[in-house]
């Protein structure tokens, strides 16, 4: 143990317009059974990343089920983190079948992935979902946190519109809803997110803050540098280097913003793609830097709840970086075409080494015994199964992170069929101290977690 001066949990870093929240630090931990106390402190936080078009269920599908289970392709960027990880195979997501409204497979599969709603088939404003888990764990626990939640993607959410076989954008570009006609837009652009995550409460006094700061090009850290200098002297030798290590990452997603800014005359590599305005126009720091922002936001607890839009449902991306120009929705309709397939498989193990990027932020985070990433429960997947076949059974979904040690982990679990993703939800939001009867279409809690 290295502290000096015991210091509050929500401790801040003030400067003009500037309040950056702190990592967990041992000088935060009550005095009296200090390890104990740590276990205790550890908040549990969730995140949900959500990918489209399915997977090439082949080569993500464990054929051994229990611990020994063997890792396939898709999984292979992540093949670290087996034993951290729970592969969840034969959940459903009934609310993104048809249920007699015809096409629209993909509007729904983002819908209803976390809110296990069936959403109504309209165009129009008359939109109708269900509340989604994100969000329902935000309006329980989120008075414990500055941000209640944090919505980031790849492609800005759409308001109205027409998107896929007469279901509204909304549909298509929004997975987190506040209530049935409510969803959440996402927010695309790191440098807002980084101003949400790091900007003075007073939005005024922010605004001026940052203009100066521009001006003068200073980092947040250079405003609260201070405040900063002052906590070190309270501070214990390990306390003091994370909390250096943590400024770092800061000034390093400061200086990736200011390059990206650069770039952003430049048009991305693949032309036709959608890219929102005044982001970075590289698809992939794009996304690190994004992955980047969510791991500070859960490392210091400024919320404890987050989801992620790798693209709205239906993207039609092209990946010219791993040599698969044509489209991802495309490729998906591959009619059993051997080359096709290889080529979602391709895409698929791209994602998923990104995913291995936010992995590896949360468990290169040390909270006392354990990582960030041990007490999180990340689920990455997606509503679709089969791309090729529009299924919503047996969907490919994946758990990293134990929950605190309330999840029993590396294993490959074999639900019975039909068993609802929405199940798992609520076994979830147990472990986040946000218990609900209801979620949804589920019909209970998802048994086996803990072993």
């Amino acid at each position: 143990m290295s502290r000096h001066v015991p210091i509050s949990r929500r401790t801040v870093l003030q400067g003009l317009g500037t309040a950056i929240s702190l990592p967990l630090l041992d000088a935060m931990l009550p005095s009296f059974s200090w390890a104990a106390a740590a276990a205790e402190t550890q908040p549990i936080r969730m995140a949900f990343l959500y990918v489209p078009n399915g997977m090439h269920m082949p080569d993500w599908t464990p054929e051994k089920e229990g611990a020994n289970f063997d890792i396939g392709p898709i999984l292979k960027p992540v093949q670290k983190y087996k034993d951290k990880m729970t592969v969840l195979s034969g959940l459903t997501l009934n609310g993104a079948r048809a249920l007699g409204d015809g096409g629209g497979d993909h509007a729904r599969s983002v819908a209803a992935f976390l809110t296990g709603a069936h959403p109504k088939k309209t165009s129009g404003a008359d939109i109708q979902n269900g509340a989604s888990v994100d969000q329902v764990a935000a309006e329980k626990i989120g008075n414990l946190t500055r941000l209640p939640s944090l919505e980031l993607g790849m492609e800005a959410s759409a308001q109205s519109g027409r998107c896929d076989s007469g279901y509204s954008c909304v549909y298509t570009s929004n997975m987190s809803w506040r209530t049935e006609n409510s969803p959440v837009a996402k927010e695309v652009n790191p440098a807002a997110v980084f101003d949400r995550l790091f900007g003075g409460a007073d939005k005024l006094e922010s605004s001026k803050a940052k203009a100066k700061r521009d001006e003068y090009r200073k980092s947040v850290i250079d405003f609260a540098l201070e405040d900063a200098n002052d906590l070190r002297l309270k501070l214990g030798g390990k306390d003091r280097t994370k909390l250096d290590e943590y400024l770092y990452a800061i000034r390093d997603i400061e200086r990736r913003l200011a390059d990206a800014e650069k770039l952003r005359g430049r048009e991305p590599d693949v032309p036709d793609y959608p890219r929102p305005e005044g982001v970075p126009a590289d698809f992939e720091e794009h996304m690190k830097l994004l992955f980047d922002l969510m791991a500070l936001s859960l490392q210091t607890d400024s919320t404890r709840v987050a989801s992620f839009m790798y693209a709205n449902a239906g993207s039609n991306r092209g990946y010219r970086n791993i040599e698969v120009p044509e489209g991802h929705h495309d490729l998906s309709h591959h009619g059993n075409n051997k080359e096709k397939q290889r080529s979602i498989s391709k895409i698929n193990q791209y994602h998923t080494s990104l995913l291995k990027y936010f992995l590896d932020k949360l468990d290169g985070v040390k909270e006392q015994n354990s990582t960030l990433l041990d007490n999180c429960m990340v689920v990455y997947g997606s509503g679709i199964s089969d791309g090729n076949r529009h299924n919503h059974d047996d969907l490919p979904i994946a758990l990293f992170g134990s929950g605190r040690g309330t999840i029993k982990t590396g294993r490959h679990l074999r639900f019975e069929k039909e068993t609802p993703l929405t199940n798992l939800y609520l076994s979830m939001l147990d472990r986040m101290g946000a218990p609900v009867k209801q979620l949804g279409d589920s019909t209970g809690r998802l048994p086996k977690l803990d072993g």
